[in-house]
């Protein structure tokens, strides 16, 4: 096959030549042409600086993903978007029918406490819950938009925790209804939901992006993962106080137990905005309130920020395996 030096242009003039590509026991080596000629993989992994800033480039196309899915989500449901309230809310019921009513685990907390109390642990563990399990869902639910478009695969993950967020928004108002219903009072307090939601969200981030990388590759974690939540809720004093917990004899014989339960991400969120909205509660945990308060922020902030590097490094370090196989 004949190979010009010089290739001429539409108007009579030169480009440069591109260079033969060389050869490796008689065959191309297709890589050091591609790099002698400044060609670069299209879905290389860019330094953690430039992937980074495209993330936030398409901050725009994640919110609006986001709610597009969040709205397609019940279409084909006769009650629509009332599913978003309705499942936290049913959930919560039969946890009051178990744990409220048959084993009575109200009565270590005020009257007229229980219900807020549980409804608050329901409401914003779901919004955690679900940003799990739609994490690990993520890549492989997308690998047509994968593979037909480039763009930072970790936009996928982050647009599912948005869409957990956004229907966490919605059931607030109902559950700011229910709060003032038992006779809680609107204090100044409430503002405090705002800080312990954004700690929340970057808590959430960080874990959906683990579950997205270790789903995309493994698809059985979609299986496990009801086990793992469902065991985490129990241990997360979702259903019970576990302030009184603490003072059981088998706890009261193994203090570690009860430091090892506080520091668990999935009490301490829902632990911190019960604090905000429940007058009621805070009054009952008063004795020690002001320590146990330092130490639930500290934790927050702790597991808020190291999730959320730690979560964004381990995606980004598969970026390029994404959708391959």
């Amino acid at each position: 096959m004949s190979h010009p030096e010089r290739l001429g242009a539409s108007g009579g003039g030169q480009v440069s030549a591109i260079a033969e590509p060389p050869h490796i026991n008689g065959n191309p080596s297709l890589a050091e042409f591609a790099a002698r000629n400044g060609l670069k993989q299209s879905a290389a992994r860019p330094p953690i600086g430039k992937y980074i800033r495209q993330v936030w480039q398409r901050r725009h196309f994640i919110w609006a993903f986001a709610s597009a899915k969040n709205i397609s989500m019940y279409t084909e449901s006769r009650l629509g978007q009332v599913w978003q309230v309705l499942t936290p809310l049913l959930n919560a019921g039969v946890y009051y029918l178990i744990f409220g009513l048959l084993l009575n685990t109200s009565r270590n907390l005020p009257h007229n406490t229980f219900i807020p109390f549980l409804v608050t642990g329901v409401f914003v563990f779901t919004f955690t819950q679900r940003s799990v399990n739609s994490g690990a869902k993520s890549v492989g639910d997308n690998l047509s938009l994968i593979r037909a478009l480039h763009f930072p695969r970790a936009s996928l993950p982050l647009a599912y925790t948005i869409i957990e967020l956004q229907q966490l928004l919605v059931s607030m108002g109902v559950l700011f209804v229910i709060v003032l219903a038992f006779g809680e009072p609107l204090t100044w307090r409430w503002l405090l939901l705002v800080p312990v939601l954004i700690m929340q969200l970057l808590f959430n981030v960080g874990i959906s992006l683990v579950l997205a990388r270790v789903g995309a590759f493994n698809r059985d974690i979609s299986q496990l993962l009801p086990f793992i939540l469902r065991t985490w809720l129990y241990f997360s004093g979702i259903i019970y106080s576990l302030s009184a917990l603490k003072k059981s004899p088998r706890l009261a014989h193994h203090p570690w137990i009860g430091h090892v339960l506080e520091a668990n991400p999935g009490y301490i969120f829902p632990e911190l905005m019960r604090y905000s909205l429940l007058d009621t509660y805070r009054g009952y945990v008063k004795h020690k309130l002001h320590e146990q308060t330092i130490h639930l922020w500290g934790y927050a902030a702790g597991w808020a920020v190291v999730m959320f590097v730690v979560g964004f490094w381990f995606f980004y370090r598969a970026e390029e395996r994404y959708g391959r196989g």
